[in-house]
C-alpha cells in the first residue's frame, strides 16, 4: 500500500476552491474528501524517484471551515492514527472583512538534542501548540513564509550523520547538501515536525526563497557566480535546489489557473519521471534570470500580497545591476498598479529588507559604488571583498533597485484609488523591526512601512545585536552620511524612522488588515515555549 511520506501542505485556497499539497512512497491516486462534500483526485508525479502531488480541491463554500481527509489509493492516510491535534481544515482566507496575516522567516529546522534548543523555542512550533490547544482561538487567516524554509548549507546534527553514510564529508561543499535526495531529507526534518506538520496542513500558506535555501549570499555578485562556478559541486547543488523549491514551495503558491496554463507543470506530469523536464526548467532559471518567474501575486479579500524573487531574477553585472531584471520590474509595477480600486492594502513581500537600520544602507550603498568603480580599481577589489565577508547584498546594494521601489510605491500611493497602506514584509537579518517612510520631494500620504520579521528559528550573536541597534542611532547617521560623501551616493529618494525594535528572539508578526484599517502585532517566544506579545501597533486607520 502506498505511504504518505510528507504533508498534506494546504497551500492557495480561495473561497471555492484549494490545493493539497502531499509526497508518497509510490505512484498512485491521491483524493482529499472534505466534510462537507467539497473534495478532489490528482495523479502523483515523479521526480528523482520521489513521487507528489497537489490535489485542486473544488466546491469549496465562502465562510465554511469543512475539515478533510486524506485516501491514497482509497486507503485512509490522514488524519494520523491517534493524532493529538484537531481535524485539519480548509478556510478560505479573505471570506469575510478581516484578513490575518501572520508572516516570518528563517527557520533552522534542526530538532532539538537531548530536549534542549539551542537557539530557543520555534516560533512556528509555539503557534502550531496554541492554535491545538484552543480549536476556536484567533488563527491566521494565511501564513507567509518569507524565506530560508531548508538551510541547505547549515545541516543538522541528524542530517550531517545521514550524509556521512552517503560520501566523504571531508570534500567539498562538506557538510552542505549536494543533491535532490539530500534537499528532500531537508524538507523530510522540516516538515516531519509534528506541530509543523499540523500547522501546515489547516493554515494555507504562501512562500518564498531566499539565500539559505541555497546557499549563504546567493547571487551576491558576478564575482562571487564566477566563483562559486569554478567548483565541481555548485552547479548539481543549484539545480537541485531550484527543482526541489518548485516542487516543495513553488507548485502551491499557483492557483489552479496559473497551474493549468504552466508548462514546466504539464511537462513533468506528462512523462513517467519528470526529473529532466524539471531540471530543463532550472537549467533555463539558471542561464536567465528572466527565464522563470519565481513571484507571484494573491489577492485576499480586500488585500494584495504580491511576492517579489529578490535572489534568483537578480542581474549581477556591475554596469547593469539590478536586484529584479528587467521584465521582472515591469511585471512588479504591472501587478501593484493593476486595478488599485480593488484592493485596500498593499503587502510588498520581499525575503530581503527593502529599509534597513540607516548605517547599514548607507555601507551598503557606499560598497555599491566602490564594486561599480567609482573610486578606482583598488577600491573596487576591496569593495568586492567586504561585499562578502559582510553580507552587503540587500536592496540598498542595489541603488537603482532601491529607488525605482521607492518610486513605484510613491505612484501606488498618490493614486486617487491609492491604498489605506503599503507594507513591504521581510526577513533574512535574524531580528525585526518596524521603520516608516517618508518622501521629502513629495509623495504618498499613506501610511507606508517596513515590517522586518526574523528569524522563525535561529539566532544572532551579541556583536550583530550591538551592531543593528547602533545602525538606528544618530552617531551611525553620521557615519553613514561620510560613508555615502566617499562613494559619491546620491541621495536615497526616501527617508525613514525606526517606529519599533529592534527586537531579537524568534517571533512572529500578524498584520490584522480590516476594512481600511491595518493592526500590527509581534509576538517572540518564551524560554516556556508560548508566545508573547512585544509590541503592537496601528499602521492605518481607513
Amino acid at each position: 500500500m502506498p505511504e504518505l511520506r510528507l504533508g498534506p501542505v494546504l497551500r492557495y485556497t480561495d473561497d471555492s476552491c484549494a490545493t493539497v499539497w502531499v509526497e508518497t512512497s509510490r505512484p498512485c491516486a491521491v483524493e482529499v474528501r472534505c466534510s462537507d462534500g467539497a473534495g478532489g483526485t490528482a495523479p502523483t508525479f515523479q521526480v528523482a524517484g520521489h513521487h507528489y502531488a497537489l490535489v485542486t480541491v473544488t466546491g469549496l463554500r465562502p465562510d465554511s471551515s469543512p475539515s478533510y481527509e486524506v485516501f491514497l489509493d482509497d486507503a485512509a492516510v490522514w488524519p494520523l492514527p491517534d493524532s493529538p491535534f484537531p481535524p485539519s481544515v480548509i478556510r478560505p482566507p479573505g471570506a469575510g472583512d478581516t484578513v490575518r496575516v501572520t508572516f516570518g522567516s528563517c527557520r533552522w529546522a534542526a530538532p532539538p538534542a537531548d530536549g534542549t534548543d539551542p537557539v530557543g523555542p520555534d516560533a512556528l512550533d509555539t503557534l502550531a501548540t496554541r492554535l491545538a490547544a484552543d480549536p476556536d482561538a484567533r488563527r491566521p487567516d494565511v501564513l507567509l513564509l518569507l524565506g530560508d524554509q531548508v538551510y541547505a548549507d547549515e545541516t543538522s546534527e541528524d542530517t550531517r550523520r545521514w550524509l556521512a553514510g552517503r560520501r566523504d564529508l571531508d570534500e567539498a561543499p562538506g557538510s552542505q547538501v549536494t543533491n535532490y535526495d539530500e534537499y528532500c531529507r531537508l524538507y523530510h526534518e522540516s516538515w516531519l515536525d509534528p506541530e509543523i506538520r499540523w500547522l501546515l496542513s489547516t493554515v494555507p500558506s504562501f512562500m518564498i526563497f531566499d539565500d539559505h535555501d541555497v546557499v549563504d549570499d546567493w547571487n551576491t555578485s558576478a564575482a562571487w557566480l564566477a566563483d562559486m562556478r569554478a567548483t565541481d559541486w555548485w552547479q548539481e547543488r543549484l539545480l537541485s535546489g531550484l527543482m526541489s523549491y518548485w516542487v516543495h514551495q513553488h507548485l502551491g503558491n499557483l492557483s489552479p489557473a496559473e497551474l493549468a496554463e504552466d508548462p514546466a507543470y504539464a511537462a513533468v506530469h506528462a512523462t513517467p519521471d519528470g526529473t529532466s523536464a524539471l531540471r530543463d526548467l532550472a537549467v533555463r532559471a539558471d542561464a536567465d534570470p528572466a527565464a522563470v518567474r519565481f513571484s507571484y501575486r494573491r489577492d485576499f479579500g480586500r488585500v494584495r500580497v504580491v511576492m517579489v524573487d529578490s535572489r534568483a531574477a537578480r542581474v549581477l553585472e556591475e554596469d547593469r545591476r539590478s536586484m529584479l531584471a528587467p521584465s521582472e520590474a515591469d511585471w512588479l509595477r504591472e501587478q501593484v498598479l493593476a486595478d488599485p480600486a480593488s484592493y485596500d492594502h498593499l503587502l510588498i513581500g520581499t525575503s530581503l529588507p527593502w529599509l534597513l537600520p540607516h548605517l547599514v544602507h548607507d555601507t551598503e550603498n557606499w560598497d555599491a559604488a566602490l564594486c561599480a568603480g567609482e573610486r578606482g580599481a583598488r577600491w573596487a577589489r576591496f569593495g568586492e571583498y567586504l561585499r562578502r565577508r559582510a553580507d552587503l547584498e540587500h536592496w540598498a546594494a542595489f541603488p537603482r533597485s532601491f529607488a525605482s521601489l521607492a518610486a513605484l510605491i510613491a505612484e501606488a500611493g498618490t493614486a486617487p484609488d491609492a491604498p489605506a497602506s503599503v507594507c513591504v514584509l521581510s526577513g533574512d537579518v535574524h531580528h525585526g523591526y518596524l521603520a516608516r517612510a517618508a518622501w521629502p520631494a513629495g509623495g504618498p500620504r499613506i501610511p507606508v512601512f517596513q515590517l522586518t520579521c526574523s528569524p522563525v528559528h535561529n539566532s544572532v550573536p551579541l556583536s550583530m545585536r550591538v551592531g543593528f541597534r547602533f545602525g538606528w542611532s544618530a552617531p551611525a547617521r553620521v557615519l553613514g552620511r561620510l560613508l555615502a560623501r566617499h562613494g559619491r551616493c546620491e541621495r536615497p529618494p526616501v527617508v525613514w524612522r525606526k517606529q519599533g525594535g529592534p527586537w531579537f528572539g524568534n517571533q512572529l508578526m500578524t498584520l490584522t488588515l480590516r476594512g481600511r484599517t491595518a493592526h500590527l502585532r509581534l509576538e517572540l517566544t518564551t524560554p516556556e515555549a508560548k508566545l508573547r506579545t512585544a509590541h503592537e501597533t496601528t499602521l492605518a486607520r481607513g
